[in-house]
């Protein structure tokens, strides 16, 4: 992994301004103008919110599309509905556009759906009091769509976008990305190639901190064969030791040998093991059917792995291999991977970005930017275009409890959240 720490030249190198400034006239307007937009974007966000976005309810992720679409619309930006093919059962992706030709070219990366499918009990925004409010996805992450839209809609009236080179890309399924992955991130890919930066609006970690790598994610399914016999002869020599104690085997491998790699983590998410066994994919459910006095015949695990590095990915894979092929008598075994989120790495561009960042954090008073430790963030859509283009991502709203019904924004915090993204847009458009 490269070091973080480079000379202050590669500032310069990479096109970037580092040096101390106060607000210009011009960013003084723009904070003023973000702040009389305070109680207009909170009602923006309440709307959305309440419209279910489950990934799967595809009619609710286009409903929450067509609310951001409009308001794209009517401040000069170019709207797209990329539908996703029929058999992936995903909506599709919003994109809008301002084709100029000053500054750098930005892409803002933010995604319309959420965890909370329509059967899920929490479905409505609801104020605890003047700082939080509850709400599905309010913070993970229409709260991040928020801040884009609003930090733009300043820029926008006043007249600071003309010339800009801005695309906005808000995915309908990157809590449950759609397969394969060259039609579902297609879009998103060939729109990193053209940007020089890449800004992600996912949730904040910290005021002070912002996200320069993020780990990647991968699916793996291990599956174990046994021979059904009365449990008498289970360790004899015909019988072996059967599906479920393999299955114990690799598991305990892959703690003992696998494990302890920084940043590299996996994660057995579900196991089913028996006579027979049924599991479906879709649902992230199974059932089985054995006996105690039954040697069990096979088990499945489904499981994740998280990783830095392609490099770290392929190393871990190849030990899992490694053990699975090393079965117990009359047991066979077998593990598969799936792609699925790759990588962003610590690069000295994002590290660039990231200061960036922080003087223009410093300017506002708000303090100083430091990077969040990957090891503790999740996949995320800007993934898809680390290799192509500088990025930093966590530039979205704070709260607790994403991915729970205790899901809370931060609202005290949104409206300076959106004055810190429209200065970084409109220095990075100059």
């Amino acid at each position: 992994m490269k070091k973080l720490l480079f000379p202050f030249f590669i500032f310069l190198f990479m096109g970037y301004q580092l040096q101390a400034q106060k607000l210009s006239r011009t960013e003084q307007k723009i904070i003023q103008k973000v702040k009389s937009l305070e109680g207009e974007s909170i009602a923006f966000l309440e709307k959305v919110v309440n419209i279910n976005s489950g990934t799967l309810n595809q009619e609710g992720v286009k409903a929450v599309g067509t609310e951001f679409d409009k308001a794209f619309s009517e401040i000069g930006f170019a709207t797209q509905w990329i539908a996703m093919p029929e058999e992936m059962n995903r909506a599709g992706h919003l994109f809008a556009s301002l084709d100029g030709d000053k500054g750098k070219k930005l892409l803002l990366i933010g995604h319309l759906d959420t965890v909370f499918e329509e059967n899920s009990p929490f479905q409505q925004f609801e104020r605890i009091n003047d700082s939080m409010a509850y709400g599905p996805g309010a913070n993970d992450m229409k709260g991040g769509d928020v801040v884009v839209l609003y930090a733009l809609k300043a820029l926008s009236e006043l007249n600071l976008l003309k010339k800009a080179s801005i695309t906005v890309a808000f995915t309908g399924d990157e809590e449950s990305t759609g397969k394969p992955l060259s039609i579902s991130r297609k879009s998103l890919i060939e729109a990193g190639k053209k940007a020089d930066i890449a800004l992600g609006f996912e949730t904040a970690t910290g005021f002070n901190n912002a996200t320069i790598a993020r780990r990647g994610a991968s699916g793996w399914r291990v599956e174990t064969q046994g021979k059904r016999a009365h449990s008498s002869g289970v360790f004899n020599d015909r019988v072996g030791a059967g599906a479920i104690f393999e299955m114990s085997r690799i598991l305990n491998a892959f703690y003992e040998d696998v494990r302890g790699e920084e940043y590299l983590t996996f994660n057995p998410g579900t196991l089913l093991g028996g006579t027979f066994v049924e599991y479906d994919k879709q649902t992230s459910s199974g059932s089985v059917f054995g006996k105690t006095n039954v040697v069990a015949q096979k088990a499945v695990v489904n499981g994740g792995l998280r990783f830095i590095s392609e490099e770290q990915k392929e190393t871990a894979r190849a030990k899992m291999r490694e053990i699975v092929s090393q079965s117990l008598p009359q047991t066979s075994s077998s593990i598969t991977f799936t792609d699925s989120y790759p990588a962003m790495g610590p690069t000295e561009g994002n590290q660039a970005l990231l200061e960036v960042l922080s003087q223009v954090s410093e300017d506002l008073g708000f303090g100083a930017v430091t990077g969040y430790d990957p090891g503790r963030r999740g996949a995320a859509d800007i993934s898809f275009v680390a290799d192509y283009t500088d990025g930093l991502d966590g530039l979205g709203t704070m709260g607790s409890g994403a991915h729970t019904p205790q899901e809370t924004v931060n609202l005290k915090t949104i409206n300076a959240l959106i004055q810190r993204a429209a200065v970084l847009i409109y220095r990075l458009t100059r």
